[in-house]
This record gives structure tokens, C-alpha cells and sequence, in this order.
């Protein structure tokens, strides 16, 4: 009869407006103006409900017209896991056990685009910025994958946004890995080989200082190419596949399971 009671009990108790995740946990979602104390009310009564209801993970994402609810959430435990341009998501685990809640996002993903024209020139391009700037460094059109961009569109993009040369996407050549980048976030680097689709060279004025086509071996003898360089290994997987002596990777769309939206496996399918 008591725990009859306790669960009516809890049904009437007024709580933050929340949703279950697929982990045992809450999602609260606000979006209406909230006064921070009638807030910071809630909230305690809210962690009461779900500590006994036995929810782990509470997650309270906050968009930045709330922002005045932001400290009496930290005060009552929680933790900055992530930020947007709109909102700030918080979280606190609830049980005396591991906390198993994922860190926020570790990589920061990029492409390199590798093109070769049928005279083995490279489309190559010098930044106007960074740590590049004045250096008189050619190297390859670089840049980072917009959210929901698969790599092949993104190394597409930036080399029409930085050269208006148009290409087709062939393979991926290899890929790197480096850490404390950004915001101290790893970095995923993918070399992409691309096929020019036009060749007069337009470059975007605001980042590219200048861009050509460039002899492949010219490339390769820059001193920024020598020894174990990034530009040395991409010229070296340039030349060799030129020579028909490798072989790169592939997209290849696959279903998922933690996923309905469209993605990819990148294998090596040797050719019959």
C-alpha cells in the first residue's frame, strides 16, 4: 500500500518538463522564459523524483535566452558538457557509480584535397592566413567538414570555395592523426584524391594569397617536403598512384543501426 502511494505521490509532484533517453537517463528541454528560483525549486524536486525513480544521467539543455538559469544549475551539481551557437547543454550523473557519460565531441575533422591534372600537376594554393602566412609554402586545399558533410562533399567544397576549380571526388589516399590541435580537441586529417572537372583557376581572395598548377616533382622538391613531412608522404601516395602502385579507400554506403541518415564505409576494393 505504501509504495501504492508513494508512486500517486509522485505523479502529482510538479517537475521539470523532461523526456528518457535511450541510457537510463532525462533529457530536460526548456524553451519559456523561468524565473531562476521557481527554476532552482523544480530542479530539487525534479533530482529528488529521478533519484528515486532510478534515472542515471540528467541532462538540461539550455538555450542562450535562459542563460539566467545557468548558476543555480551549476550550484546544484551540474556540469558544462557542451556549447553551440544557440544553446548550452548540461549534465550531472545521479547514482554512487561510474559515471559512464560520455565526454563531449574529442576530433575536429578535415580534408586535404589532392588534384592532378592530366600534365601530373597539382592544384596547389598559398594562404593569406595563419601560421603559413608569408612563407611561400604551396600546399593543397585544406579545410574542415561542416556538420552533417560527408568528407568526398567537403573536400569538394573547399577546393571550389578556394580555387573555383570544380572536381570529382576518386578516393581516399590515407588519412592523420594529431592531438591538442584546437581547443585542445584531436584532429582527424583526410587526403582526398580528386579528379579536376574545369582548370581556370579563380581564387577566393579573402583566404587563398595565390594558387596554380604546379609539376608534381616541384612539389616534391619544396623544402617543406623533405624528410617525414606531411607534404613529403602526400607527394610520395601522389606519385604512386600515378604509377598505378596504390590504391586508396572508398565510400561505400552502409544501414546502421544508431542511425536512418545516410552513411559510409571507406575499404579498399581492388579492382578485378
Amino acid at each position: 500500500m505504501d509504495q501504492v502511494r508513494t508512486a500517486i505521490e509522485v505523479e502529482k509532484v510538479q517537475i521539470l518538463p523532461a523526456e528518457n533517453d535511450d541510457h537510463g537517463g532525462v533529457v530536460v528541454k526548456l524553451e519559456e522564459h523561468m524565473d531562476s528560483d521557481v527554476f532552482l525549486t523544480l530542479l530539487k524536486t525534479s533530482m529528488s523524483q529521478w533519484t528515486i525513480q532510478g534515472k542515471k544521467g540528467v541532462w538540461i539543455k539550455l538555450p542562450t535566452h535562459l542563460v539566467n538559469l545557468v548558476e543555480p544549475a551549476v550550484k546544484e551539481g551540474f556540469c558544462y558538457h557542451h556549447a553551440e551557437s544557440d544553446y548550452l547543454m548540461l549534465v550531472k550523473w545521479i547514482p554512487k557509480t561510474t559515471n559512464t557519460i560520455p565526454a563531449n565531441a574529442s576530433h575536429r575533422v578535415g580534408v586535404g584535397a589532392v588534384v592532378l591534372n592530366h600534365k601530373r600537376e597539382m592544384l596547389v594554393v598559398q594562404e593569406k592566413n595563419g601560421i603559413l602566412r608569408g612563407k611561400g609554402i604551396w600546399k593543397i586545399p585544406t579545410g574542415v567538414i561542416d556538420v552533417g558533410e560527408e568528407l568526398f562533399d567537403g573536400a569538394k567544397r573547399e577546393v571550389k570555395e578556394e580555387t573555383g576549380i570544380d572536381t570529382e571526388f576518386v578516393e581516399i589516399l590515407a588519412f592523420r592523426q594529431s592531438h591538442k590541435v584546437y581547443f585542445e580537441k584531436s584532429d582527424l586529417f583526410f587526403v582526398c584524391m580528386m579528379r579536376p572537372l574545369s582548370f581556370d583557376i579563380q581564387i577566393q581572395e579573402l583566404e587563398i594569397e595565390a594558387a596554380k598548377w604546379m609539376p608534381l616533382e616541384e612539389v616534391a622538391a619544396q623544402p617543406s617536403a623533405e624528410k617525414e613531412s606531411l607534404l613529403k608522404y602526400i607527394t610520395d601516395l601522389c606519385i604512386a598512384k600515378v604509377e598505378r602502385d596504390y590504391s586508396g579507400f572508398s565510400p561505400h554506403p552502409v544501414t546502421s543501426f544508431f542511425s536512418d541518415q545516410p552513411s559510409h564505409l571507406y575499404f579498399n576494393k581492388k579492382e578485378n
